[in-house]
């Protein structure tokens, strides 16, 4: 392990790409990798059944307008921009609207010249809606630190400072728990074309006794709130210790009426890039009931978990969270939070789907990644209507610990929990021979997932973990796993484990390692399996508990 990576809250996530590409160790074409991935998906997907309408009572729906029947789609293509990075077929039309931005917010005007003060003193809320007005502007905030008491912008708004750390805007000492600090202005109606970027953002929460928890519920209590927004950007922002979100893009509300519903008014074609994001009560940057959103070159780390009990915070890095659709994540990072990357729904509310991650890299989470449906993965739970389509595409995981956000939970490089159809190419993960894994497993497939592709997996230095990569069986076994071209280079005792009940292809697989589960030099067992392929490498399997070697 490479023990000169902090990523700290002063990373410059623009050096995201190099670090991934460096930690791989070896090179790869991102256009051929992405339409790999993309075949892997394809491969004998399930798709989910239709949600009939008629479940949903027609009083239901006429009480509760806040409630849209979640709608399946494709899984939507990846283009290469002229730089060659990765963005979503939609990013053209975003661009154009950008433009229309620009045409409409040609006024500039200054805060300081309506009265605002930098002097971190001052409360300067009524010189920026002044300078704001109805939108329809350019406001320019200069250095310092302007105090307020929450600001909301309208449609054709263009919010700008003079960078991160240079311009700070802070809440007010006697703004509520509850308060957001930006937000945009109606949620009912809806707002579109907002731009914020080059700022720091400050929710003090220094204003809150130590002790008192840091939020309110529901999407109060964060540093930015788009909610039911079209065409948004945030571009070069910082969050400092929020009490719940750095950066949030929801619906007006957040909905819990079941599995198959989602919240309307939601947001739609946002683009948020080079955001930082620390302190946080509950994660970084998050999405609810929203679609179309593209998170780029941004990091997160180091969340105070505040919005939680303590010792129970699932404070996540980057949450693709209840009824998100068609989301992009590209190129960004996290450290020491519990998710890097969590992509999930409560068990009241519809998964997130079409998630696609493209470069991250997670250092010291304690699940670098994690995919799952809360209440969806027992046997005697209903099965998930919702939870389908991620693909991700040169991603690590290095170093995974214990940690006391969440203080029951073990380290894992990556687990895969009631999801289906999910394609992983290209996933290095580096352990630290050092650190007492508890015989834990590193990735774990488990928990009703169907459909799993992992191809190019290597595993690194997980010596006191319990096994690399681990499919769970059982009743609640997870089932059509594909393994191909993985490496395990002196890592865990166990190389895979496969379950009973469930059907499973290994291909390619390399091995070496000082000493196996049953004394095997060079290799690493597999242990396990129900239904299994092995071709090209000759090495030691289990089957109904009997070992042997073959080559299949």
């Amino acid at each position: 392990m490479n023990h000169l990576i902090i990523l700290g809250k002063n990373h410059d996530p623009l050096e995201n790409g190099n670090l991934i590409k460096q930690t791989h160790g070896y090179s790869f074409d991102i256009e051929k990798a992405l339409k790999e991935t993309r075949l892997l998906y394809e491969e004998d997907t399930h798709c989910p059944r239709p949600i009939n309408k008629r479940l949903i009572p027609l009083l239901f729906r006429r009480v509760f307008q806040k409630t849209v029947q979640y709608e399946y789609t494709e899984m939507p293509n990846t283009l290469l921009d002229q730089e060659g990075t990765p963005v979503p077929y939609w990013k053209s039309q975003l661009d154009q609207e950008y433009t229309n931005l620009s045409k409409e917010t040609k006024r500039e005007v200054n805060v300081a010249d309506f009265g605002a003060i930098g002097d971190g003193k001052t409360d300067n809320t009524a010189a920026f809606q002044k300078a704001i007005g109805k939108g329809k502007v350019k406001v320019i905030v200069p250095e310092g630190v302007f105090i307020i008491k929450g600001l909301r912008l309208p449609s054709w708004t263009f919010l700008e400072g003079m960078g991160k750390g240079a311009t700070t805007i802070k809440l007010h000492p006697l703004a509520p728990k509850s308060r957001r600090l930006i937000t945009n202005m109606h949620y009912r109606r809806g707002n579109h074309h907002i731009l914020v970027q080059n700022l720091s953002l400050d929710w003090n929460v220094e204003r809150l006794n130590h002790n008192e928890n840091s939020s309110t519920g529901s999407n109060r209590s964060s540093c930015l709130t788009f909610a039911n927004v079209k065409y948004g950007w945030v571009r070069n922002t910082e969050a400092i210790n929020p009490g719940l979100h750095c950066f949030d893009i929801t619906s007006v509300r957040y909905n819990y009426s079941g599995d198959g519903n989602r919240a309307s008014r939601g947001s739609e074609f946002i683009w948020m890039d080079q955001l930082t994001g620390y302190g946080f009560g509950d994660d970084g940057i998050t999405t609810h009931h929203s679609q179309h959103i593209l998170i780029t070159h941004s990091h997160m780390c180091d969340p105070s978990g505040r919005a939680h009990k303590k010792g129970f915070s699932n404070s996540n890095g980057f949450e693709i969270d209840d009824g998100s659709q068609n989301v992009w994540l590209v190129n960004n990072s996290s450290a020491r939070c519990f998710g890097g990357v969590e992509i999930k729904a409560h068990h009241n509310s519809s998964a997130a789907s079409n998630v696609q991650i493209i470069g991250h890299f997670s250092f010291h989470d304690n699940r670098s990644y994690n995919f799952r449906h809360i209440g969806h993965h027992y046997k005697e739970h209903p099965e998930s209507k919702t939870a389908y389509n991620i693909m991700a595409t040169s991603i690590v995981a290095m170093a995974p610990v214990f940690s006391d956000l969440y203080t029951d939970s073990s380290p894992r490089g990556m687990v895969i929990s009631a999801y289906r159809n999910v394609a992983i190419n290209h996933f290095t993960l580096i352990g630290d021979r050092n650190y007492d894994y508890k015989k834990n497993p590193v990735l774990a497939i488990q928990y009703r997932a169907q459909n799993i592709r992992l191809q190019n997996v290597s595993f690194r230095d997980f010596s006191t973990a319990g096994t690399d990569l681990k499919v769970f069986g059982g009743d609640n076994h997870a089932d059509q796993v594909i393994l191909s071209n993985i490496t395990i280079d002196h890592s865990s005792p166990k190389g895979i484990d496969i379950g009973a009940n469930v059907h499973a292809s290994i291909k390619n697989v390399k091995a070496d390692c000082e000493q196996g589960e049953y004394g095997m030099k060079s290799v690493n067992p597999v242990a396990h399996a129900s239904s299994l392929e092995i071709q090209g490498y000759k090495i030691p399997i289990s089957i109904a508990g009997k070992t042997s070697n073959r080559i299949l």
